[in-house]
């Protein structure tokens, strides 16, 4: 049987992540908030994140900042999307 969340980003109960897939205490927020769903969304947004702004994630600064993003995506405001990102039609 598949774990249930109720979703702080989709506002709907869904399916939980089977696993922690971040660490720490943001990792553990996630793992009890975010549906598999909604980390699926955060993948596609962090891989724009990495691409446009060229993120090396092997940077502390870049982790840092994408951490950052992470908490706004799912507990804040929402994470930012580059000034010149135009995503292909």
């Amino acid at each position: 049987m598949s774990r249930m969340v109720n979703c702080v980003k989709l506002n709907i109960e869904a399916e939980g992540l089977d696993r922690p897939t971040y660490p720490g205490d943001l990792g553990q927020r996630i793992f009890e908030n975010v549906s598999k769903e909604a980390w699926q969304m955060w993948l596609q947004h962090q891989t724009m994140l990495m691409n446009e702004y060229r993120l090396s994630p092997i940077d502390p600064k870049a982790r840092k900042f994408l951490e950052e993003q992470m908490e706004k995506f799912f507990f804040g405001e929402g994470a930012e999307v580059p000034d010149a990102f135009n995503p292909r039609p």
